[in-house]
Parts: C-alpha cells; structure tokens; sequence
C-alpha cells in the first residue's frame, strides 16, 4: 500500500518541534494512526483500542509511564482512557522537553474537553481529515470530478474499495 503524503505532515514535524504534546484528532478512518506512525517511526506506539493493552494501561499507568517517559511514545485513540492525559500533563511539565508524546483520538467533545482542561498551552492540536483533492490528485491518476463523487477517505484509494458500498456501511457504523 502506498503512503500519500498529508499535507498536513510539515505542520505536524513543526508542532513537535514547538510543542511537548501533539494531539492529532479527526473523524476515523481518516488516516491519522498512518500518518503519525510514519512520521514518528522510532517512538513506541501504543494503540488504546486493543482492550488487552487498554487493561494492563488502566490497571498500572504508573508503570506504563515509567516505562515509556524517557523516549515518549504514540498513544492512539487516548479517548478510551482520557484520564491519561493528567499522567501526560506530569510528565511534560516535569521533562519540558518538546515532541514528547503524540497522541491521536476520534473527534469527541469529551476528549477535546479533557485536552484543552489537562493540556493547555502543552499540546498543539491538528485536525486530519479525509484526503483533500490536491491529495488525492498529486498520487493517483484520477479525474476531479471521480474525486469529489467518491470523496477522501483513504480506504477507497489504498484497497480500491466501491465507493457507495464504503460510504453506507461508514454510516451505518
């Protein structure tokens, strides 16, 4: 599967680089788990939505922080367990060392919530949406108007996926 490139990637390397915290949030299926693990290859990557890893999270996040607060890591979908962002907030005031964690949830008002109370002024916040056209068109050889019919989410251009079919089960879910 190839990667195209977000234009969102130059902002996203930028806020690391100014920011302890990036928070990357968006509708799902967006592309946002891509885009920051390509980005971020050498930082240990922990995906919330595995209810496995969630557990032993929950059960411990002392341990988890310990484990991980020198190198930082990747917390995908951090709305499961949103009462890591006070963990976060410790741990950034105390390192204050920038491009520290990168976190990434689904558009929720809760987890907006929790971040702009926990994490003021310590994260920058990125919003990833489906592919734009000019994503879309400088990667795949396609028509304009079979862009703007089909729309931007990735999985109808990584697996070539039929487009009315994706769009009604996206809804439906």
């Amino acid at each position: 599967m190839k990667i195209i490139r977000r234009q969102i990637l130059d902002i996203l390397i930028k806020s690391s680089r100014s920011y302890p915290i990036v928070t990357v949030i968006g509708p799902r299926q967006s592309g946002k788990t891509t885009l920051i693990r390509d980005a971020f290859k050498g930082k240990p990557y922990f995906n919330l939505e595995d209810p496995e890893k969630r557990e032993i999270i929950k059960a411990d996040p002392r341990k988890f922080f310990d484990d991980c607060k020198n190198t930082g890591a990747i917390i995908d979908e951090i709305q499961r367990l949103p009462e890591l962002l006070s963990y976060i907030q410790v741990i950034v005031d105390e390192k204050k060392e920038n491009g520290l964690f990168i976190i990434s949830g689904s558009q929720q008002f809760n987890l907006l919530e929790g971040i702009t109370q926990s994490l003021a002024g310590r994260t920058a916040i990125l919003k990833l949406m489906p592919f734009s056209i000019k994503e879309i068109a400088n990667y795949i050889d396609i028509k304009t108007d079979n862009i703007i019919l089909g729309g931007g989410y990735p999985k109808i251009y990584s697996e070539n996926v039929d487009k009315n079919y994706y769009y009604q089960n996206y809804v439906e879910t």
